[in-house]
């Protein structure tokens, strides 16, 4: 199923240990979905105070497994909803905001 998600990062404090994550390869290691993760991230844009990206997940309940690993750690009031294509998404990058370069994007893609 494809997703359109949306939440908020509340804890800018965070922002540095959930890029770490990102492109050290700790979130790509998670299997099955850690990749998916990894490149929603990379996707995913910050608009009126909230996160959006998109995610294509086959569990139930939405995200499941992502939230427990990985998501839940960094974000609250994430809502799912499904769609059938993916929506362009238009706001600032979230990859960017995290601080995220070219750099580190380049580091992320070689995992």
């Amino acid at each position: 199923m494809r997703y359109h998600v949306r939440a908020r990062f509340p804890d800018e404090g965070k922002k540095e240990e959930f890029l770490e994550m990102l492109t050290d390869g700790t979130v790509s290691a998670l299997k099955p979905f850690g990749g998916e993760i990894a490149a929603a991230m990379r996707r995913a844009v910050r608009r009126e105070g909230q996160v959006e990206w998109t995610e294509t997940c086959y569990c139930g309940p939405p995200l499941a497994q992502e939230r427990a690993a990985v998501y839940d750690r960094f974000f609250v009031d994430i809502r799912t909803e499904t769609v059938e294509d993916f929506p362009g998404l238009e706001g600032e990058s979230f990859w960017g905001w995290l601080g995220g370069g070219e750099e580190s994007q380049k580091k992320q893609l070689q995992r």
